[in-house]
């Protein structure tokens, strides 16, 4: 009888498999450790990197702290990298006994569309561009509608810059323009020439910020030249589709020369707002705000043909832009098809 040869996605399973049963091994030989008061005293930490069932925490001693891997215990919610935490040391790894209250997490869509935290205790929402691979406005706004339902300070970034040529250019400095009226601080920098680069550095100094944008757009590129020796892996973009190749495949936090922390996080091309209510979202349109509670009815969610919309009207005197408006309608509309 001839040997069965298991196919590519087989031998992937397996390993899957045993990795998982390697790791509950693992954990549970911690877990009895620690019961029996073998590993060192309680500490703070702050998470720097997941890894499934387990992390690299950074401890508070230094600046800065060493960094040493940990398992976690049994009975934790699932933790992102931002997390603050108390964690024990020992040999060969630490593990986390404790999680903190998050201040303010960033989520997104999983695979399976599941909404998942992948950033917590952020400051600032780097939004990243590029004129390519072609930036969506609908894509920022949902990032925006997310930093100010969580009230944490949008920066837009325009990277590569020295890519703006007759073709692009006056499309995309309107964008910038649009949301800069909306009090949006908003910056054209080059990882690739350095022009900008100091401005945003200033901007992030001495704040935790989380880098956030399709791929291919040059947020690994960004890191690298604000924190040299970081050497994040950069990516192509596509020639097929002129979309970016994924690089990041786990949140990681870098520290900056200036003080502060960048959240470098996986590329994504779609960013779902189903976990908001529409008027959560309404509410994330800041020039949206002062019309809000002035529609002629109560439940009225500004879809559009819905008599005395405020918003509508506010549309129709170019008080607020047709092209938000439109924007904002597509949000909701995905709210309804849940994506």
């Amino acid at each position: 009888m001839s040997k069965r040869h298991l196919t590519k996605q087989q031998q992937r399973r397996i390993r899957r498999n045993q990795d998982k049963s390697r790791a509950a091994a693992d954990r549970q030989r911690a877990e009895e450790a620690l019961d029996a008061g073998e590993f060192g005293p309680e500490q703070n930490g702050r998470i720097t990197a997941c890894f499934g069932s387990q992390v690299n925490v950074e401890g508070e001693t230094g600046d800065p702290g060493p960094v040493r891997r940990c398992h976690l215990r049994a009975n934790l919610p699932s933790l992102v990298t931002g997390d603050r935490v108390i964690w024990q040391d020992g040999e060969p790894l630490g593990v986390v006994v404790a999680v903190k209250p998050r201040n303010s997490e960033l989520c997104r869509p999983d695979n399976r569309g599941r909404l998942r935290p992948v950033a917590a205790n952020i400051d600032c929402i780097v939004i990243v561009i590029a004129p390519l691979p072609e930036p969506h406005s609908n894509l920022v706004d949902r990032y925006l509608v997310a930093s100010e339902h969580q009230g944490i300070t949008p920066i837009l970034v325009m990277n590569k810059s020295d890519l703006l040529d007759d073709g692009n250019r006056t499309a995309l400095l309107n964008l910038l323009t649009d949301y800069q009226a909306l009090g949006y601080d908003c910056l054209q920098v080059s990882a690739h020439t350095g022009d900008g680069m100091d401005l945003l550095a200033d901007r992030l100094d001495r704040v935790t910020s989380v880098f956030v944008g399709q791929s291919g757009v040059g947020k690994s590129s960004l890191l690298n030249t604000l924190a040299p020796g970081t050497d994040t892996a950069v990516g192509a973009l596509s020639e097929g589709t002129v979309k970016g190749t994924h690089t990041t495949t786990t949140a990681q936090l870098f520290h900056l020369p200036g003080g502060g922390e960048v959240i470098d996080s996986p590329g994504i091309r779609k960013f779902g707002l189903w976990h908001l209510h529409p008027e959560q979202v309404a509410d994330g349109f800041v020039e949206f705000r002062p019309l809000l509670g002035h529609c002629r009815f109560r439940d009225c969610l500004h879809r559009g043909g819905e008599p005395g919309c405020a918003i509508a009207e506010g549309a129709i005197s170019d008080h607020i832009s047709s092209l938000r408006l439109e924007s904002y309608r597509r949000i909701l509309q995905s709210l309804e098809d849940g994506n």
